[in-house]
Formats: C-alpha cells, structure tokens, sequence
C-alpha cells in the first residue's frame, strides 16, 4: 500500500500542489492572515458572543468602533488576497514583485461595480421604501467575502501576464544613470497599461453587453455554486479527510488542503457572520455549515487528526517510555492546536497502527458536526473568524455559543475513546521493545558470572 501510493497516488497529487497556481494561491494567502487575525480580534469585541456585553459596548458605542477596525482589516481581506497571488507568482518568476501586487488592485477594482444600490429584501419587501443609487464608490463587501473568486482569478492572471512582458522584455529600460528606484517605476509602465486596458475593456463588454460587473457574474455563476458545493458531505470529506491522509505520508496536508479551501470557507463565514449581524443566522435564511469555523474548530481542533485523545492517554495510561515522554511534551502545545512534535515523534506518520484514528476521527467528527447543525440541534458557526491556535472550549464558544463549546467538548472526549484501543496496542508494542532493549546482553550476563559483586 505504501509503495503504491508513494509511487503512483503521490507523485500526480504533489504535481499538481506544486504547479506555479496552486503555490501562488497557497503563498499569496498567507498574507492576508495578519490582518484577518487582527480584524477577528475586533471582530470579537465588536460582535461579542454573550448579548449582555455586546449591548452595553452597542449602548456606550465602542461596538461600532471596534467593528470599524474589523472592516478594514478582515472586511478586505479579497483586497490582501489578490495582491498576496499576484506578488507570489511574480516574486517566483525571480522579477520585482510589488508592482505587480499594486497593478492586481487596480484591476481588481476596475471589475467592481462603482455604484450602491437599494435592493427590497426578499423576507421583507416594506424595509425598502425609497430606491436609491450611489455612483463613484467603491462597495467594500466586494473586497471581503465575497470577492474572494475574483481575487484569485486576477491574481492569477494578473501575475502570470505580467511575468510574461517581463520575460519577453517589453519594458522601458532606462540608462544606468537612472537611480535604480526610478528605473523600476518604469519597468511597470508597459505591463500595466496593456493589462489595465484590458481589464477596462473586460469591464466594458460586462457593462454594455450584460448590464453587469464581472465580479457580480463571478459571483453568481462560479463562487456561489463552489461555496455550497463545500457546503455539504464532499465538503466534509475535503476538508477532514485530505488533510489526515497527506499527513499520514508525511505531507503537510493542512497547508495544502487550507490553501486551497480557505478562500471558499472565509466566504462562507463572511455570508454567516451578515447573516448573524443580521440576527438572521439560520439555515433556512442561508447560513452555511461548512465554514473556515467548522474545519478549524471541529476538524483539526488539538491539530491535525484530532490527537487531544491520544495525548491523553499518553500521560494517563501510558506504560512506555516513549509515550509518557512524548506526552509531556505533546499536552501544552496540543492546548493550543500544534501537534508536530507526535506527528514526527510518536510518529504519527506512516505508522500503521495509528493510521485508522488518525484519518477517521477528523471525519467522525466533521459528519457528526454536519449533522447536529442541518437537525437544528446546535446554532451555524456565527462567520467569526478565530484564530487557530485558540484553545479549544474557547474557540468554540466564540463561534458557536454555549452550544458550540458544549459539542467541542464532546467532540474531544470522542477522540479518547477512538484513540484508546490503538494507542494501547501500540503502548505495548513500545514497552516490549523498550523491555527488549533494556535486557543484559551476553557479554554483560558472562561479567557478571565472573564477579558477581558487580
């Protein structure tokens, strides 16, 4: 089985993780997180989970301060997106990659629509009663959630043209006099004129053809239909099974499985987290149930394959040496979500033993999860976002509620008992070697024999 899958399922799959797109959208998301962290932390403040207190900070008016700080780190984060793709792709090309980090915005932009508009609610046509539009601005829920499609795409393209006139040599190339800052100025002049022309022109074909932006058709056709295909059991195969199983080969599945499905599940949490400053939050008004909440806080919650159980026992019931040792080490960093340390060290990776808990109680959990939210039993996530070493309980009380932090906890004493019989089995296996070890060997038995007094 390892050998097929070393030399026959591997090899396509890190092929494609590692083609000049996915690394540019797995690198270029890194930059946003930051400032997604930062504006989570507002965020938290300025939505705070218990009514009581967000009240008092409505009443005394530091909620609306603090979600000003939200909406201009986390609320942007399509803006971070689709420079960070951008820069990534053309930093790799070996070229100076902040123009073409700039020029992504620009074009990003230009595909928005530059007006606002009153739009009646479907669930309650009387709110609007006076239509009105705004021209000249820019709507800054684009540049959140639901951009996030549209980020990726023009980063994509956007980095990938511009490395192309920067390989072919279309630029203006100044004298060496020329102070080398001056020269790059200009090196991005050719490139960002062709490719801004060519997003104006994009822009408008979508205007004067079909009365709308690209961003807004986007939208409509690609990322809505993506986001509710992650919204259901593939989705919760993707996000609980892949990572586990890259993992097992020594993969850094999370990175990997993340970066390519973090675009879709911060969308999903952005359409929960207007639904719940709506107080709307529920299934039936179009909450999602997979979110970046539902894989960080119920799938790789005490790290990847849920390894809180097994840490556990290591401490408790453990006999071998290896395992109270690990587990020493393991529990603080499991607290806050870092399980390296008995992924390589146990090793959790490539071995058989502990291969089964290790893949099926991420899903056990993940369909468990899936299930007590579309029965109604537990609330949707609330869309905030938390940052992923939060401890657990914590975590989820903030995106879930009293709920959310009770089924947490359920969740993690699921982990002991998936654990428990594999990692005993394997406790013994340790011990009878560390026993194996630990006997005299001949030459030591025959010393003795000789002097006994030794």
């Amino acid at each position: 089985m390892n050998n097929f899958i070393n030399e026959k399922l591997l090899p396509p799959v890190m092929k494609f993780v590692n083609t000049k797109a996915v690394t540019a959208i797995k690198n270029g998301m890194l930059y946003p997180i930051p400032f997604i962290v930062i504006g989570a932390v507002f965020l938290i403040l300025g939505q705070f989970p218990i009514q009581g207190v967000q009240d008092y900070l409505n009443e005394i008016g530091l909620g609306p301060i603090f979600m000003q700080a939200n909406n201009a780190s986390f609320g942007i984060m399509a803006l971070f997106a689709v420079f960070g793709i951008a820069y990534s792709w053309v930093r790799d090309e070996g070229h100076d990659a902040v123009p073409a980090g700039m020029l992504a915005i620009v074009v990003d932009i230009i595909l928005q629509p530059d007006t606002v508009k009153s739009v009646t609610s479907i669930a309650n046509p009387e709110r609007v009663s006076t239509a009105w539009q705004v021209s000249g601005v820019i709507d800054k829920a684009w540049l959140g959630g639901k951009g996030m499609i549209v980020a990726i795409i023009v980063g994509l393209l956007v980095g990938w043209s511009y490395s192309w006139f920067m390989k072919k040599g279309f630029t203006i190339k100044l004298p060496e006099q020329v102070p080398a800052n001056v020269a790059a100025s200009f090196t991005a002049l050719i490139p960002g004129a062709a490719i801004v022309t060519v997003a104006t022109a994009i822009y408008g074909i979508f205007k004067l053809g079909f009365n709308t932006t690209m961003v807004e058709w986007i939208y409509a056709t690609i990322q809505t239909p993506l986001q509710h295909a992650t919204d259901g059991p593939l989705g919760v195969v993707v996000v609980a099974f892949l990572p586990v199983f890259l993992w097992f080969f020594g993969v850094h599945g999370a990175t990997i499985v993340g970066g390519i499905m973090t675009p879709l599940l911060l969308a999903n949490n952005a359409d929960n987290l207007a639904l719940y400053k709506a107080g709307k939050l529920t299934l039936d008004n179009g909450a999602h149930i997979v979110t970046q909440a539902f894989m960080d806080q119920f799938i790789t919650v005490t790290g990847s394959g849920m390894t809180i159980g097994l840490v556990i026992f290591m401490l408790v019931r453990a006999k071998s040496v290896q395992m109270k040792t690990l587990g020493k080490l393991e529990i603080v960093p499991a607290l806050f979500n870092i399980n390296e340390p008995i992924l390589f060290g146990m090793p959790l990776v490539l071995n058989p033993l502990l291969a089964i808990p290790f893949i099926l109680t991420p899903l056990v959990s993940g369909f468990a999860t899936y299930a007590v939210i579309a029965m109604g039993i537990i609330p949707p996530f609330n869309g905030m976002y938390v940052p992923w070493t939060t401890p657990a309980i914590v975590s989820g009380l903030i995106v879930g509620g009293w709920q959310g932090a009770l089924w947490q906890a359920v969740m993690l004493v699921m982990t002991g008992f998936m654990y428990y019989p594999f990692a005993r089995k394997y406790d013994k296996v340790l011990l009878a070697e560390e026993q194996g070890d630990a006997q005299p060997s001949a030459a030591d038995i025959e010393k003795l024999e000789e002097n006994p007094a030794n």
